[in-house]
């Protein structure tokens, strides 16, 4: 049976995104003094996201557009991923504690500059992966999705572990829709990031790394393959063990960088496979970065359990429910 896995994965990011949007920049005593204790964290009233959802609806419309003309080359993409990230850059709705390299990179696609030179490229912040869920919803995962989900991710975060750890987010998405047990996932996304450790996507990517500082695009790419590596063998580490009682940032990091990002959310989710909303409300109850943290946690929680994972009365209230929806449909059917 279809667990609608790319429905539950776009529900669970948006459910995740709202549940930390109150909870990001607090220490912890703080949300549960304003909040309760953390296992009790409800839905506010309102259901509004942040721009975590809202720019990962800019790389599904972008990625649905691709489909829709039969055009899925990268200049295509990354042309139709420009339109929408201005477009979201202009919106009066992009009033919900947007990244400054966002901001910074989307005024610039705004000009006519190559979209490389608009990249941020010192930048690995969580912006690059917290919204690549959509790529991890194709039947595949190859050659072809790996790169789009490093050029979603280059055209405002150019870092070389942005890009890796965008993938390995994507992939990890994947990997659970398509049914991997999740105790063997970081093993799974481990090897992966070997295999991957000398490739870089030039179709895709094109001389950006040419704005960096490395010698040669082999440097560059190595650069994040590693930094990506270091951090999930440090979860690897401690998925087992880890206190869920304790803050996850005190294991994976605050998650305002990519990796870090990637590690937490994904410990959140293995803390409590079984139990979604558990899993996005640890997420949320974080020193960190909560909102994206709980964004990626709610993204892995919904592929693996898919659309059933969400109870009726929070996904109802959503904001972008309807697109959510729809999105997850086309990408479910």
């Amino acid at each position: 049976m279809n667990k609608q896995a790319a429905t539950g994965t776009l529900m669970g990011l948006a459910l995740g995104d709202a549940l930390g949007r109150r909870t990001e920049f607090l220490e912890v005593p703080m949300i549960t003094t304003y909040y309760g204790p953390w296992r009790g964290l409800t839905l506010p009233d309102d259901g509004k996201v942040t721009d975590d959802t809202q720019m990962t609806l800019s790389v599904a419309r972008a990625l649905r557009a691709c489909q829709e003309r039969g055009v899925a080359g990268p200049e295509r993409f990354a042309d139709l991923l420009r339109e929408e990230f201005v477009d979201w850059y202009r919106s009066p709705e992009n009033n919900r504690a947007p990244g400054r390299t966002c901001l910074t990179a989307c005024a610039l696609l705004m000009t006519p500059v190559p979209w490389q030179d608009a990249s941020q490229i010192g930048s690995k912040g969580c912006g690059a992966n917290m919204r690549v869920a959509p790529l991890g919803l194709l039947r595949e995962y190859g050659e072809a999705a790996a790169g789009a989900a490093q050029l979603q991710a280059a055209l405002t975060h150019g870092h070389p572990t942005g890009l890796a750890a965008s993938d390995l987010t994507a992939r990890a998405v994947w990997l659970l829709a398509q049914g991997v047990d999740p105790a063997g996932l970081v093993g799974q996304l481990r090897s992966y990031a070997y295999e991957n450790r000398d490739r870089y996507h030039e179709r895709w990517l094109g001389d950006l790394w040419t704005r960096s500082q490395d010698p040669d695009a082999l440097h560059f790419v190595r650069r994040g393959w590693d930094e990506c590596l270091a951090v999930l063998e440090r979860l690897d580490a401690v998925q087992r063990t880890a206190d869920p009682e304790l803050d996850p940032c005190t294991y994976t990091g605050d998650g305002w960088i990519a990796e870090e990002a990637l590690a937490t959310g994904l410990l959140c989710f293995l803390l409590f496979p079984g139990e979604p909303l558990t899993a996005l409300r640890r997420a949320a109850c974080t020193r960190g970065d909560s909102d994206s943290i709980a964004a990626l946690a709610g993204a892995f929680a919904g592929a693996h359990l898919g659309a059933d994972a969400w109870p009726a009365e929070w996904t109802a209230r959503i904001e972008h429910r309807d697109e959510l929806l729809e999105l997850g449909a086309l990408w479910d059917a």
